[in-house]
């Protein structure tokens, strides 16, 4: 039991972020009003994504090494819980977007490549619903997954700091500061990106769990 205390934290620090998100005090900025609130929600949700990610290309860079079968559940477990995430953080934007922009969707850069990447991704997923081979299943989608990847920081990270965007940190828009993220917020901003990691880290691990057990009913 002492082993799962992470589990127990991650359920605290949400319950935590949700209460405290809709009921903390926060700056009213110009446009954006109490969709502030958002921040506590929207941002999370990327850190999650990434981290997905992350640990996805990282297996399927090590099964194209040693063609191990548990990689590539490893690697499209994280892929699918990364996609996730990624598009409740869209929606989170588009929702604040709405009250701050006038607009769901709008032209803005950032919005627009994020779009992309998660589009790819999801392409990611249906490919592996097309191929039947396991091996030959396994080995597509690593090299797919590594290009999607290699997409996904220029697309959601380098290209938008380089043009104009209605993001913050973007190249006419200053990044959250002291003077726009006060400490009542960031006592909520920081658990919340605690919390909803070990979810997510949560929710991969019974998904591996699940897939080890159909790959284990396929071979018996």
């Amino acid at each position: 039991m002492a082993r799962h205390w992470w589990k127990a934290l991650a359920i605290l620090l949400v319950l935590y972020v949700i209460i405290a998100g809709f009921t903390v005090k926060i700056p009213i900025i110009g446009t954006n009003g109490q969709s502030s609130r958002g921040l506590f929600f929207h941002v999370p949700m990327w850190i999650c994504m990434y981290t997905m990610f992350a640990v996805s290309v990282t297996n399927s860079l090590l099964y194209l090494t040693k063609y191990d079968l548990k990689r590539d559940v490893y690697a499209s477990s994280a892929a699918g819980i990364g996609t996730f995430f990624g598009i409740l953080g869209f929606a989170t934007g588009t929702l604040w977007a709405t009250y701050t922009w006038g607009g769901t969707l709008t032209d803005d850069p950032k919005q627009m490549c994020t779009a992309i990447a998660i589009l790819i991704y999801m392409a990611y997923l249906v490919l592996r619903l097309s191929i039947h081979d396991i091996d030959k299943r396994a080995r597509i989608s690593a090299v797919f997954n590594i290009f999607a990847f290699a997409l996904l920081i220029p697309l959601t990270y380098i290209i938008p700091r380089m043009v104009d965007s209605l993001h913050p940190g973007s190249a006419s828009t200053p990044g959250f500061a002291s003077k726009d993220t006060d400490g009542g917020m960031k006592m909520v901003l920081y658990p919340a990106f605690i919390g909803w990691t070990l979810l997510s880290v949560w929710i991969y691990s019974l998904v591996v769990r699940y897939k080890k057990l159909e790959l284990k009913n396929i071979f018996k």
